[in-house]
């Protein structure tokens, strides 16, 4: 292929930054050219294997032949008409699968949006809509998006809440448990109790948000039993229980909603990400009475549930289901925990590998000190893995945690050949530190 010299990364970058605002982040000064399952290639000609997966949007990797058929396809008839304008069915056939997978044996419904915050936004606005109340309690560490309401729920400030505030009221954050550092289940229980005692009381609480596996906060897994509880509370005090699941949902951990993992039936849980093989759509699938409680006019979006999106979702769906990619997230977690777990060993600053599934993470630290996180080295490890032709992204509250959310239909070979590199990539950070 003809590649115009002039094209090239260094050159992208430079008009990036004089066209676009800083505040607009990014991992790697890297222009992709395309993309095929979980390698692309970048204008230059050079090829990375992708284990950042758009962040967990690429389950089913980049361009699937099926989703960019269903796609092809839809195109062929129509683009947009707005749902509330015009109907389609793809749309209602969405919606009847997901309600199919959520966890509860109660009627469901499902309202489509466009994106990760907009679904949270609407999620507490039902809610607040079906108890009348307006408090709602997050958890440090847990991220819900960049709008001024999903800001208020994120527990970490730097960069998502600096600057930005005040944010809206009646907001709250409890303890998330991480026993690696000290908090356990019952701390954040008792977190719970001291914001109903301090702060709120609970027939003020509209609900309770939380992330089964917190992705930005560093891939830490609620424990069932904290999950356990928090249903116990909700049905106690009447307040809904939200499961997050922008990041986790789609089959990521091995399950289509990690929650499920649990036992526990959240009364609303929002998705996006990765539900559609990377086209823009995200859903609140909840309780039929209490999706029910906003007046008619009160949900929706102009290009909420596009036609083209809700063509992918479905194939996305079809793929996991032919392609049996929930267990193979599974197998997919193993292959990667036993390999670091088998790094960490040779490797003090590794401080612990966790993960569901196939969301999967090491976390670095100083000196062996789990105390003493080692944001710097889990950047340069980040580059020099690059360099070395693999995409990583790093997340946490002290940005010191390597996470991996390659697509489920990457190879074994090509698990192996990233794995390689983040080895190789250790010990070059490590050296040079």
């Amino acid at each position: 292929m003809h590649r115009d010299p002039h094209l090239n990364n260094a050159a992208l970058f430079a008009r990036r930054e004089a066209a676009i605002p800083r505040g607009v982040g990014h991992s790697h000064p890297i222009f992709i050219d395309r993309g095929e399952n979980a390698e692309i290639w970048d204008v230059e000609g050079r090829r990375y294997i992708d284990f950042a997966g758009g962040i967990a949007v690429l389950n089913t990797g980049h361009r699937h032949p099926a989703v960019i058929q269903a796609v092809k396809d839809q195109l062929d008839r129509y683009t947009h008409t707005c749902f509330q304008v015009l109907a389609y069915e793809p749309y209602v056939e969405l919606a009847e699968r997901l309600n199919a997978k959520a966890p509860g044996h109660f009627a469901k419904k499902t309202l489509f949006l466009t994106t990760g915050a907009e679904a949270v936004e609407n999620a507490v606005k039902i809610a607040r809509a079906h108890t009348g109340r307006p408090g709602v309690i997050a958890f440090t560490g847990g991220y819900h998006g960049r709008t001024m309401m999903t800001l208020g729920l994120t527990g970490k400030v730097a960069p998502y809440k600096t600057g930005f505030g005040p944010f809206p009221a009646e907001i709250f954050h409890a303890r998330f448990p991480n026993e690696l550092h000290g908090v356990s289940v019952q701390d954040a229980i008792d977190s719970l109790e001291a914001l109903f005692k301090n702060d709120i009381e609970p027939n003020r609480v509209a609900a309770i948000i939380i992330e089964p596996v917190q992705g930005e906060g560093g891939f830490n897994t609620a424990p069932t039993a904290l999950l356990q509880h928090l249903r116990t509370l909700c049905d106690q005090h009447g307040i809904l229980l939200i499961a997050d699941e922008v990041q986790t949902g789609a089959g990521r951990t091995g399950k289509w909603f990690a929650i499920e993992h649990s036992g526990v039936a959240p009364d609303l849980i929002t998705m996006a990400k990765s539900m559609a093989g990377g086209f823009p759509i995200s859903a609140v699938v909840g309780r039929a009475d209490v999706m029910d409680a906003p007046a008619p006019g009160g949900l929706g979006g102009t290009y909420a549930g596009s036609p083209l999106a809700c063509a992918a979702a479905l194939a996305v769906l079809d793929v996991f289901e032919k392609e049996n990619l929930l267990q193979r997230a599974g197998d997919v977690g193993q292959h990667l925990m036993s390999n670091l777990q088998a790094l960490a060993q040779n490797h003090r600053c590794i401080a612990q590998v966790r993960g569901l599934g196939a969301m999967v993470a090491m976390e670095l630290c100083k000196d062996g000190n789990p105390h003493q996180p080692d944001a710097a080295l889990a950047k340069a490890l980040s580059t020099e893995a690059a360099r070395r032709g693999l995409i990583l992204l790093t997340c946490g509250t002290y940005g010191n945690v390597i996470r991996i959310l390659v697509p489920l239909t990457a190879s074994d070979a090509l698990l192996d050949e990233g794995l390689s590199i983040i080895a190789a990539s250790l010990e070059a950070a490590e050296a040079a530190a």
